[in-house]
């Protein structure tokens, strides 16, 4: 296999790229050009690399959301380019998302699915996050409130709230992925939030929403009548 130096000019990627544009190239191309080289041993280019990547993965964002020890299981693929990949996913990723900043304010639950979406649904484990708002409804801040098992994400009331008192918050914002894909509440996420209601009801904290994200879909539960 020729290595792509001897290939012609119009058809290295990074030559194409700059001749073309990046929307000229393929996603094995782009690939390729993040990867650089590819055995270590000589044998395959970074090309012949990227498609043994995308075959084994079958998509750009089933690639740069795997695990590295999965990558590293790809002949050709050691750390530093597992690395370089998931570094790519995140990128992208912080660059799809909708921007969002203390002092922004929220109007719909649509915003909150916008701007977390991107980041959340690829995660392989239930992230649940609080987002600190003021009297009016003006972001102050964001906690991670837990990470859990691929299932299930723990919560209790005093880790959630702990923070809202200390920033001196009037309200708080709830956001959870599903890892499935399906944003469907579990019996789980309905008695949660029922426990996160009433707490903010004894504390004078309005629980706005909690909304949980899925592949492409989010349901809110305040959009659904869940909170009254």
């Amino acid at each position: 296999m020729s290595c792509i130096k001897d290939w012609p000019a119009a058809d290295r990627p990074r030559e194409k790229l700059l001749l073309s544009g990046p929307a000229a190239l393929s996603d094995t191309e782009l690939l390729a050009l993040i990867l650089r080289t590819g055995h270590a041993n000589g044998g395959a280019s970074a090309i012949d690399l990227s498609r043994t990547l995308l075959g084994r993965f079958g998509s750009l964002r089933a690639l740069t959301s795997a695990a590295a020890s999965e990558l590293c299981q790809v002949p050709g693929i050691g750390p530093a380019k597992a690395a370089e990949i998931l570094a790519l996913g995140e990128l992208a990723r912080r660059f799809a998302a909708t921007p969002l900043s203390p002092g922004s304010r929220f109007t719909s639950s649509h915003q909150v699915f916008a701007h977390f979406h991107e980041r959340l649904r690829d995660r392989k484990k239930e992230v649940f996050l609080s987002l600190l708002l003021d009297s009016k409804n003006r972001v102050i801040r964001e906690i991670q409130v837990s990470e859990g098992s691929l299932n299930a994400s723990i919560v209790h009331p005093r880790e959630v709230f702990q923070p809202v008192v200390r920033e001196s918050a009037a309200a708080v914002l709830f956001v959870h992925n599903h890892p499935s894909g399906d944003p469907t509440p579990s019996r789980e996420d309905l008695e949660l939030t029922a426990r996160l209601r009433e707490a903010g009801v004894l504390m004078g904290i309005r629980v706005l929403d909690h909304i949980i994200i899925g592949n492409g879909r989010y349901i809110s539960m305040a959009d659904q009548g869940e909170f009254g």
